[in-house]
């Protein structure tokens, strides 16, 4: 496995475990903090596939250093971990996008379960930003073959037909891309 976990708590002991269970079943730890900004720092240099974090930590929450780690895309997968089974954190860290809610103390199963879930989600949530990214590279150029279409149907007076047929033939003949050769035409418009 070539996963990358940090392990972000306030208390050494609870990080240590968590290590030693994380490190035992084959996973990698690229860091560890004991606050939110540690948490932060570490993702931005890291950008490990998933983060364990304690919410409630001096300094800055872990729901806050969360929020921050996901909006800016540091991590696709936090798991959170908490003393207290309250509904309000709860609640909070599945708005925020948390793949796990585990109370402490932590059974080895529950953590390592939760885990593979979660790893599972930011690799579909990777492919499913991959896909996103694609399909609008598309979209634009799409729009931007239509504008050279366009352009080519009112200054040729074409149809739309010929007007495609002509930038397909262009592409083919100049061996460029019809979106290369659409960047041309639209460049003067």
């Amino acid at each position: 496995m070539n996963e990358r976990i940090a392990i972000v708590d306030d208390e050494p002991i609870t990080r240590m475990d968590i290590r030693d269970i994380v490190e035992n079943a084959g996973y990698q730890v690229v860091g560890e903090g004991s606050d939110g900004f540690e948490a932060i720092d570490i993702c931005q240099k890291e950008k490990p596939d998933l983060v364990i974090m304690d919410i409630r930590m001096p300094l800055l929450d872990g729901l806050k250093a969360g929020k921050k780690i996901l909006a800016d895309h540091l991590s696709h997968s936090i798991v959170y971990l908490s003393a207290y089974s309250d509904d309000e954190d709860t609640e909070t860290a599945s708005q925020i996008g948390a793949v796990g809610y585990l109370v402490k103390p932590l059974s080895e199963r529950s953590l390592l379960t939760t885990i593979r879930v979660g790893l599972v989600h930011d690799k579909r949530t990777q492919e499913l930003s991959d896909e996103v990214d694609d399909l609008t590279i598309k979209l634009k150029e799409r729009k931007l073959i239509d504008r050279a279409k366009g352009i080519l149907m009112s200054e040729n007076n074409l149809s739309e037909d010929a007007a495609y047929k002509m930038l397909r033939n262009l592409s083919m003949s100049k061996r460029r891309s019809m979106k290369d050769i659409a960047e041309l035409i639209v460049m003067d418009a």
